[in-house]
């Protein structure tokens, strides 16, 4: 499978992975068959882009670290709560904390299994999807950083609800697809201080998992917001955040632009690293991320083509690989698997881009 821009969409494509809405309603399974009614649906409710199976490669299962079921049950916490603040009403701690305990059991369970992100986008609600992933990379950063289970418990509750601040903020204002002034930004920037004040009322809630909100936008040399801490000086779980957040922004569709690609974001995040974001919490984020995810399409050195079928956390740049094509675009008769953690001899040379995709796709009819 892969995912496209649902402006490049075509009908008769098959939808490879169900398309979910902010509240966790299934839009389309998987296996429907797309028609311009679907693709035009689609593109008016703001979904940018869509899984869909490709016909080149074989299709891959991708395990996810959490379970579809609570990925969406977490969804829906989110999406109630910022609600619930909305109309007035009180947060429910206990669901949060037991959204937070689910995917802490689920994620120790599945320790040694790398993200892989093209599997992590399927809502089509920044929002909500947005602080579900930031709960899930700060819960895996936090193992990483030897975390016992009362700070992994703090840190996921915190991540989840980090923007909880924004339900103060006019929707407008957040969701502006072009620059914002500077009285905007001002106002914008208030919502960690928001948040803090919400979380601070709740006993149930840690003060350090309250601190998450109020110092998630600082900066490591400084130059944050909203009070200007500098290193050590931000919390730790807050420093954490920090890089997750910016991490998941990245790899999220806007309205305003489509995701950057895995390589970018990862480019972005390391030259952020020392400046924005704690060095330290960035290499904790980052021995988690799969730097090929499953599903992946590579060239090799030998000029094979092959799809990522499992990855390798020891070695994250030398996964499994299914080599499906030869150097001449020849579909193989017998496509075989090479482990690139188990050879020194072949290396992966560059990912294929969806132009590319295509382009192999056209030399093949021709052929």
């Amino acid at each position: 499978m892969r995912r496209l821009l649902t402006e490049k969409l075509q009908p008769g494509m098959i939808v490879a992975r169900p398309i979910y809405s902010s509240d966790g309603r299934i839009l389309l399974h998987a296996g429907i068959e797309l028609d311009t009614v679907y693709i035009d649906r689609l593109s008016a409710m703001g979904i940018i882009s869509v899984y869909v199976k490709d016909d080149l490669f074989d299709d891959v299962e991708v395990r996810d670290v959490i379970s579809e079921q609570t990925r969406l049950e977490t969804l829906k916490t989110v999406k109630e709560n910022f609600q619930n603040l909305e109309h007035k009403k009180k947060l429910n701690l206990r669901q949060v904390q037991g959204s937070v305990d689910r995917i802490l059991d689920e994620v120790l369970q599945n320790s040694n299994v790398l993200i892989n992100l093209s599997d992590i986008r399927a809502f089509d609600d920044y929002t909500f999807g947005h602080s579900v992933n930031v709960c899930i990379l700060s819960i895996v950063t936090g193992i990483s950083m030897g975390y016992h289970d009362l700070k992994l418990k703090e840190l996921g509750i915190g991540a989840l609800l980090h923007d909880i601040g924004k339900t103060m903020i006019d929707n407008g204002l957040l969701n502006k697809p072009g620059d914002l002034t500077h009285q905007e930004f001002q106002e914008v920037k208030c919502h960690t201080e928001y948040g803090f004040e919400i979380l601070r009322q709740y006993n149930e809630v840690s003060l350090l998992s309250a601190h998450i909100a109020f110092q998630h936008h600082e900066r490591w040399d400084g130059h944050g917001y909203p009070r200007g801490l500098a290193a050590e000086s931000i919390h730790e779980y807050a420093r954490i955040v920090a890089a997750v957040d910016v991490f998941d922004a990245l790899m999220a569709d806007r309205p305003y632009r489509p995701s950057y690609s895995l390589s970018q974001s990862l480019h972005i995040l390391k030259r952020m690293s020392g400046i924005y974001l704690d060095p330290g919490c960035v290499n904790a984020l980052l021995t988690n991320i799969a730097v090929y995810p499953i599903g992946t399409i590579l060239v090799l050195n030998t000029g094979d083509i092959g799809i990522v079928m499992d990855v390798n956390r020891e070695q994250p740049a030398r996964p499994v690989i299914k080599v499906v094509y030869d150097m001449d675009h020849h579909r193989l008769a017998e496509p075989h698997e090479v482990d690139l953690s188990k050879t020194s001899s072949i290396n992966v040379t560059r990912v294929l881009t969806d132009e590319d995709i295509e382009r192999l796709r056209q030399g093949l009819r021709k052929n």
